[in-house]
């Protein structure tokens, strides 16, 4: 698998930020992050544990601890889904720290739940499409590979919530749910995203052009949350899953 490399669409939504690539020194202080978002699940598992009223905890990740993989480079294989993980050396090799911190977090929190005996469900989301959302969120790390791979996903905040609400309430949910209403899969949507996380004076915001017509087969399903979801009295319903 190459590496994420500078492409179109990752010229318009930005994944080669300052502070990943630039020096030793600075690739030490990402993978102590990961360390530290690790430890502080374990730490937030534990103090769970050892509280007698904690009836279910909602854990939230990313898909990022979902999508990368070798998987990916098999087009025939299936949909990326809640038994996908992400492969931490992969993460580590390809600078992806937001992916490995949170395959990191959530591989532990999973591990202290079972140990522990903890009624856990985790929250795969995508990219998290709220009022504060920009062009230098980690999540884009890697945008145009997921973009490219039928991967790059987001979800409304409203929605999001609706969905940790459900699985917290609903008594059959169980395991990994993943969390998107909107693939960006062809190039208006990827151009439109682009003009949303750019600031607006920003004069580097790209034209929105037509000209790439090809639309990218979506890779990655989120069924098993559109099927918990289906009764839930929430506004914000998924639009978007697999086949």
């Amino acid at each position: 698998m190459a590496p994420p490399a500078s492409s179109g669409i990752e010229e318009e939504i930005a994944v080669d930020r300052d502070g990943y690539d630039s020096s030793n020194a600075t690739k030490t202080v990402c993978e102590l992050t990961a360390e530290v978002e690790t430890m502080a699940a374990h730490n937030v598992l534990e103090a769970c544990a050892q509280t007698n009223t904690v009836d279910k905890v909602v854990f939230t990740s990313s898909l990022t601890a979902v999508v990368w993989s070798n998987h990916r480079d098999n087009p025939t294989s299936h949909d990326f889904d809640e038994r996908n993980w992400s492969d931490v050396n992969l993460c580590k090799k390809f600078k992806l720290w937001h992916g490995l911190s949170k395959t990191l977090a959530e591989k532990t929190a999973w591990a202290l739940a079972m140990d522990r005996g903890i009624s856990m469900v985790s929250i795969n989301g995508g990219l998290v499409m709220g009022p504060d959302v920009t062009i230098s969120n980690p999540y884009l790390k890697g945008a145009a590979e997921m973009y490219e791979d039928g991967v790059m996903a987001s979800v409304d905040l409203r929605f999001y919530v609706d969905a940790h609400i459900c699985v917290f309430e609903d008594v059959s949910s169980y395991g990994r749910y993943l969390c998107f209403n909107h693939v960006i899969n062809c190039n208006e949507d990827a151009m439109k995203l682009a003009r949303m996380l750019l600031p607006p004076s920003d004069t580097s915001t790209p034209p929105l052009s037509f000209e790439d017509t090809r639309v990218h087969p979506q890779r990655i399903s989120n069924k098993k949350l559109n099927k918990l979801m289906v009764n839930f009295d929430g506004k914000f319903q998924a639009d978007c899953s697999a086949d």
